[in-house]
């Protein structure tokens, strides 16, 4: 007795997709349906009506298809590609009464054979002596979009099978060939049939090496030594994921603008330059939105525009240092600064000093601390410390991921850019009035500027080296 109602062939063109559904097909009491949501057509090409649904039965309702799939007599399935109807694959991953069957194949082998069947114009091949070749020329380009789309689907399938604590049956394109692999297929499926021997009605297309298939072979080799197969240039993360933070945003009391904050970064500055559009004071912002508040308020404000600034990481470290560990004004994190000094030996004094009249700190000791803040930062953004990674200095990138949950900004505006870039998102929604953009800079600023060097500008890159990457942020200096 089957654990499973039905089946999902997960593979791609070109990966032996139509020989494993004929073996599937000769085993007594299962059946595939081919690509049955292929946009294209129902099943197969040609083909109008498959368990008596049409193309456009299909199209208003696929989940009445896959019932039919589960009612129909014996276990049965289908295969599905990435491109195929993505209101199916989510249903079919969470079912655990759907068997998973993941087919693979050198991606460059699937790759030139694909361009070889579209260049003769030969899908399938059930007779040797009809057999079509032409080489064809390898695009580099092409291959790095194609095996990006292969690689995102399968990301998406194996995290969904992790996530529901499902297991699923893979095979590789030169397993088809082995009839005790596919018989361990048919025991997967929990159905009594075994295959004697392969199918034979399917002949293997093209079998002749790479190097006779691809015209230009040599710059194949190239452009593949080119790619980076192990991901060996990434930049590793392990900060946590984060939720879109709506509650921080900020929207103009009158206006149809709104501020997604980065923390750390200059918010005062912007919330003056809000409040100024208006004609109003920074008490009469509209904040603290919850999800249906915002939607409200995006309803109520055509045309509207969303933005976030970026800061350079130097000046942000610098800020969410001073004002969060440093000193001890609103804001500050009393118990993570004594944390910091007692466990991590930040030399950071245990009074917070005034820095605008310091008394017993100075430059030096301010750029020793800094400097220990940055490293201790690197640690706390690998998952190093038992301290939370905070907003404060959280890294941007993950912080706009977080953003990209509910909504994206429709603009990304960097510090050193307000000037000329905050005018001219307010000119889009028709704004003509424009308030002038206060002086963005932290207030402890100066005490940044003089203790930079090339050894803080090393700490912080060695901190948020993603952002660096990402954003390409050149020294702050």
């Amino acid at each position: 007795m089957t654990d499973f109602d039905y089946f999902i062939v997960l593979a791609e063109m070109r990966t032996g997709s139509n020989f494993l559904e004929a073996n599937l097909n000769d085993l007594e009491g299962v059946h595939c349906f081919g690509e049955l949501f292929n946009p294209a057509f129902i099943g197969y090409p040609k083909t109008e009506r498959i368990l008596d649904t049409t193309l456009e039965d299909r199209e208003q309702d696929p989940f009445a298809v896959v019932a039919r799939i589960k009612a129909h007599d014996g276990l049965c399935g289908f295969r599905y590609f990435h491109d195929h109807d993505p209101r199916v694959l989510s249903a079919c991953l969470d079912d655990p009464r759907c068997a998973k069957i993941i087919l693979t194949r050198n991606p460059v082998d699937s790759f030139v054979s694909w361009k070889v069947a579209q260049a003769t114009g030969q899908w399938k091949l059930t007779n040797a002596t009809h057999a079509k070749s032409a080489p064809i020329t390898f695009d580099a380009p092409a291959f790095e979009a194609h095996l990006e789309k292969l690689q995102s689907f399968q990301i998406r399938v194996l995290q969904a099978l992790q996530r529901a604590g499902q297991t699923a049956f893979y095979l590789g394109y030169d397993d088809l060939r082995d009839v005790d692999v596919l018989n361990g297929l048919a025991a997967y499926l929990g159905v009594p049939a075994r295959l004697s021997n392969l199918n034979k009605k399917l002949k293997k297309q093209n079998p002749e090496p790479l190097k006779t298939r691809v015209a230009n072979y040599d710059a194949m080799q190239d452009a593949l030594r080119a790619l980076d197969r192990f991901d060996l240039g990434r930049t590793p993360h392990f900060e946590p994921r984060r939720g879109p933070a709506i509650p921080t945003y900020v929207a103009a009391a009158k206006s149809g603008l709104i501020h997604m904050p980065l923390r750390s970064g200059p918010d005062i500055a912007v919330a003056q330059w809000l409040a100024g559009l208006d004609g109003v004071s920074t008490d009469n912002l509209q904040v603290g939105f919850s999800q249906k508040t915002l939607r409200g308020w995006q309803q109520n404000h055509i045309p509207h525009r969303s933005f976030a600034v970026l800061r350079h990481p130097v000046a942000r470290a610098h800020a969410a240092f001073c004002d969060r560990i440093l000193l001890d004004g609103p804001g500050s994190f009393g118990q993570i600064r004594a944390t910091l000094r007692k466990v991590h030996k930040l030399p950071i004094p245990n009074a917070a000093p005034d820095l605008a009249k310091p008394t017993g700190y100075d430059v030096a000791a301010h750029r020793t601390a800094f400097i220990a803040f940055l490293k201790f930062l690197r640690n706390n953004l690998s998952a190093q410390t038992s301290i939370r990674v905070d907003p404060s200095w959280a890294g941007q990138f993950t912080l706009l991921q977080g953003f990209a949950q509910f909504m994206l900004p429709d603009a990304i505006l960097r510090e050193d850019r307000l000037q000329s870039d905050l005018p001219a998102l307010a000119t889009q929604i028709g704004i003509k009035t424009q308030a002038d953009v206060p002086p963005t800079a932290h207030a402890h600023e100066g005490w940044l500027a003089a203790i930079y060097d090339a050894t803080v500008e090393d700490a912080a890159r060695d901190a948020y080296q993603r952002d660096y990457t990402i954003f390409g942020f050149k020294n702050w200096g």
